[in-house]
């Protein structure tokens, strides 16, 4: 029973430094090769249903351990780099971006973003089901403002059923993949500005993942380990309040999805807001308490008290606004997201 257990040693070994696996992987991949010997021992040299008993308890419980000691988010992140790794053999050192066929448009999007890019790319769709409800709220006469339009996967199909659009992306590189898509789309009615929406005017550092470009952000406050990773870099971006830099400000309609920031970019939009029938924002509780590092009460106040309604799609709940502050602060106390909470006049 000794070369079995060497083996399956020497495979937690490979898989936990290949995929940067945590100390608790260890522990656990350690007491399950401990079990493995253990159980190959008393058992050993018996019949049938010795054999059986080494099955379950030799392999069963040490595989069930590892199981339950690895980290997920590690090998996602290493079979994220095993397909960029791959994808620069197939196709070139080279090649940056891909242009996809999508039912959001013709778009192209990063070699490495595993996430926005790699949905559009596998299932040709991204976030079509925010667009279908916030149809609702928009005419052929509806101005938008998108505060964080990434590569324009919204933007685009937004655009359609709009008169115009003002999408604003912080990352020069991003930025660059969204007037590409705008040309790509015969996309007329769409401003696109290289800025970052922030609460006053400077320069602001800006924390840039490629496996994740939607996930880019303002250097969180708190330095959690998810947001350093797949060879992250920091950038400095040009910040305005938005007030200020625009020149019109009347909109009918904002989303903003810039992960972690709105508590900041909503300070400097107030006069916009003042205007906007409705107001979409990603709802992430784990960026508002590591990236910006606020609380639900301190995002609400920076809410104007005219938008009356709230509903959250992700739980099919409508509540106003007496009972906003309860509804988020669950959601907040238990880690829940939503793509896009709405607030209504």
């Amino acid at each position: 029973m000794l070369l079995p257990s060497i083996i399956f040693a020497a495979i937690l070994v490979i898989i936990g430094m290949a995929t940067s696996q945590p100390r608790r992987y260890w522990l656990f991949g350690g007491t399950a090769v401990a079990i493995q010997l253990l159980v190959g021992f008393l058992l050993a040299d018996g019949g049938t249903l010795q054999a059986l008993g080494v099955l379950a308890l030799g392999w069963g419980v040490p595989i069930s351990l590892v199981v339950r000691g690895h980290s997920r988010r590690s090998v996602t992140l290493a079979t994220r780099g095993l397909r960029r790794a791959l994808a620069r053999k197939l196709l070139g050192p080279h090649v940056s971006g891909l242009i996809v066929q999508s039912d959001n448009g013709m778009l192209a999007v990063g070699l490495e973003d595993s996430v926005v890019g790699w949905k559009l790319r596998k299932r040709g769709a991204y976030g079509l089901e925010e667009v279908d409800r916030l149809k609702k709220y928009l005419t052929a006469e509806s101005k938008v403002l998108i505060v964080g339009a990434h590569i324009g996967s919204l933007v685009v199909p937004i655009s359609r059923i709009c008169k115009q659009v003002v999408a604003i992306e912080a990352d020069p590189d991003t930025y660059r993949l969204l007037m590409t898509n705008l040309l790509l789309n015969d996309v007329s009615n769409c401003r696109a500005i290289n800025i970052a929406a922030s609460d006053k005017a400077g320069k602001l550092d800006f924390l840039i993942n490629r496996a994740n470009s939607g996930g880019n952000k303002r250097v969180p406050k708190t330095k959690h380990p998810m947001y350093y990773s797949d060879g992250s870099a920091v950038i400095s971006v040009d910040a305005f309040a938005l007030d200020d830099y625009l020149d019109d400000l009347m909109f009918d309609l904002v989303l903003m999805d810039i992960e972690g920031s709105e508590y900041f970019a909503l300070q400097g939009m107030q006069k916009i807001l003042a205007h906007a029938r409705v107001l979409v924002v990603e709802f992430l509780p784990h960026h508002l308490k590591n990236v910006s590092g606020v609380t639900v009460e301190q995002f609400l106040s920076v809410i104007p008290p005219h938008f009356r309604t709230l509903t959250i799609p992700s739980k099919g709940l409508t509540v106003d606004a007496t009972d906003r502050a309860t509804a988020l602060t669950d959601m907040f106390q238990h880690d829940q997201a939503d793509d896009g909470i709405i607030f209504t006049r």
